[in-house]
């Protein structure tokens, strides 16, 4: 009896998810880039600041860190609003490789026990993972595609 009303209930709320889920990881995903490049326009407010010192070296870092600002804040923008979809998708690509370079570069940083052991920067660098995958998930969008459910589910309830 109940089983109905459970399944019927499943049905609706899966609708909802595919309905505004996009939009929640677009929004969501956006808030985080936009929020990570504001944080490094203030120095020493941004947890990754030192990382992001020590790993780029190379490059006067007084110089680089507002320019990742900036395009790290472009990406928020970009995905908050929902345009430039491509462009924006484009440069959190590109971006992203960047952030793996300390695991190369300064190891001692990123582990406390190779290869399961992770430092709290090393858990920043690999969260990245569900960045790179949700970039993927909203780049297959961007010529229509969506998700959708099964609506004749829902059907055999009404």
């Amino acid at each position: 009896m109940f089983e109905k009303y459970f399944d019927k209930a499943d049905i609706l709320i899966t609708e909802w998810m595919a309905k505004y889920g996009l939009s929640s990881l677009r929004i969501g995903l956006g808030i985080i880039f936009f929020w990570f490049g504001a944080l490094k326009f203030f120095p020493g407010l941004s947890p990754a600041e030192e990382l992001v010192r020590n790993t780029v070296y190379f490059v006067d870092p007084d110089l680089f860190i507002p320019v990742l600002a900036t395009w790290e804040v472009l990406i928020g923008i970009g995905l908050i609003a929902g345009k430039f979809m491509r462009t924006t998708l484009l440069l959190l690509f590109l971006q992203m490789p960047g952030t793996v370079l300390p695991v190369f570069l300064l190891p001692d940083v990123v582990w406390t026990s190779f290869p399961f052991g992770l430092t709290l920067e090393g858990q920043y660098i690999v969260k990245n993972l569900v960045l790179v995958s949700a970039g993927l998930v909203l780049g297959a969008t961007v010529r229509g595609g969506r998700l959708i459910t099964d609506s004749a589910q829902l059907s055999e309830f009404r």
